[in-house]
């Protein structure tokens, strides 16, 4: 912890003297804070966990039997429903990120503050606790021993037998801690993603990425998995059949949220150091630029039909709609202090966004982005998932718990 605090005044020393405004619009518009550490409770929480160092026991997979009941939502659509407090998930967790699959489970990525990844059913019952321990030499890597990780976000295949985790960082000899401030100078080593069976619940695929990796997207035929990589300032696209990467591709600071559109011809990449969304060309990998949507963009998502892409941007409070066919910014509203994450109904008409220093979520009328709803979450909402098999809305609460919001 004494480093992370060292990183924090250094951080907070830097923005007082009016160092480059990237550097202000790094992961949660706050440097001084989140540079410390990932979690409000960093301190108990490391020293619950045993220190960074992995164990020397062997990974174990911990399943509950259970019997996955959904129930896909009819009716009215989204943005005509209203959401209300449905159950609080607990127990030994730290969710940075909640994913939904959309065939009945949920998971949350529990950083390296408890070292796991957690599973649920669609009604919040917890079906697995998967450890981030691994032996990288079993999956060709020339590293002996085990290695920990620190799961941060996820996204599952197409047809939901599997899940891809990255890792903000890997711990264990020659890896160091993660950064929120840094550049590919920095000498942040680089990370892993897992891939993990949703039938068995172990990590079946290791995926070499870059340095401090973010946010995860599969495109829709399940051949790439996506990662911004943080430290590194690109993107990493990476083959599913072998884990190997096809394609690093510079974006500049701070990538963060991708969406990925529904022909899987265009990745979107919001670039949180800057004002712009990247616009990579899945078949070339050429790069195009969204330019001017405003401070920060973070998280990203995209309506079905591929028409409307939607940022949060975390440094201004608000969440921009734009049309795709022309870059252009069509509506723009506020939602409340540093939005960080969305996600979006299945049938396109409503946007949910988590408010991390608001403690709120608010639900968006995609047609006019208008607030149809603002309800409390927990202490500091960071991460959300809109799971379609139930039409529940999930909220990650850095404080410890998860919120599920049942739809009517």
């Amino acid at each position: 912890m004494q480093r992370h605090l060292i990183l924090a005044v250094v951080a907070a020393i830097a923005l007082t003297g009016g160092a480059v405004a990237a550097a202000s619009l790094v992961d949660g518009g706050n440097t001084s804070v989140q540079s410390a550490a990932e979690s409000p409770t960093a301190q108990s929480d490391a020293t619950k966990s045993g220190g960074s160092q992995p164990g020397g026991s062997k990974s174990t997979t911990t399943t509950q039997p259970t019997t996955t009941t959904t129930t896909a939502p009819v009716g009215p659509p989204a943005r005509d429903r209203t959401m209300s407090k449905f159950t609080t998930v607990g127990g030994d967790i730290s969710p940075k990120s909640v994913v939904a699959s959309g065939k009945g489970f949920v998971t949350a990525q529990n950083m390296m503050y408890r070292h796991t990844m957690t599973a649920y059913d669609g009604s919040g019952k917890l079906v697995a606790t998967v450890p981030d321990t691994v032996t990288l030499s079993d999956f060709g890597i020339d590293k002996p021993g085990q290695y920990q990780g620190a799961p941060v976000e996820a996204a599952f295949t197409p047809d939901g037998k599997e899940v891809y985790v990255s890792n903000y960082a890997m711990y264990g000899p020659g890896f160091s801690e993660g950064k929120d401030s840094c550049s590919p100078a920095s000498g942040v080593p680089s990370s892993y993603l897992y891939r993990i069976s949703t039938t068995t619940w172990k990590i079946d695929q290791v995926v070499p990425v870059g340095a401090t990796p973010k946010f995860v997207a599969v495109t829709p035929k399940g051949d790439r998995v996506l990662t911004s990589n943080w430290c590194t300032y690109d993107l990493s696209v990476s083959s599913t059949k072998d884990g190997t990467e096809l394609k690093r591709i510079p974006l500049g600071p701070y990538p963060r949220g991708i969406a990925i559109s529904p022909d899987g011809g265009t990745a979107y990449v919001a670039v949180m150091g800057s004002t712009r969304i990247a616009k990579v060309d899945l078949n070339t990998y050429a790069v195009s630029w969204i330019n001017g949507v405003g401070l920060g963009p973070r998280h990203l998502v995209i309506s079905p039909d591929g028409k409307s892409l939607y940022a949060t941007l975390n440094k201004e409070g608000a969440v921009v709609k734009i049309d795709t066919a022309t870059n252009a910014v069509v509506n723009r509203v506020r939602t409340g202090q540093q939005p960080r994450s969305m996600a979006i109904s299945d049938d396109g008409t409503a946007v949910y966004v988590v408010n991390y220093e608001s403690s709120t979520m608010s639900k968006l009328d995609t047609s006019d982005m208008h607030q149809i709803q603002s309800v409390p979450t927990g202490h500091h909402p960071i991460g959300i998932a809109y799971d379609g098999s139930t039409g529940r809305v999930w909220v990650a609460n850095y404080s410890g718990t998860i919120y599920v919001f049942d739809e009517k």
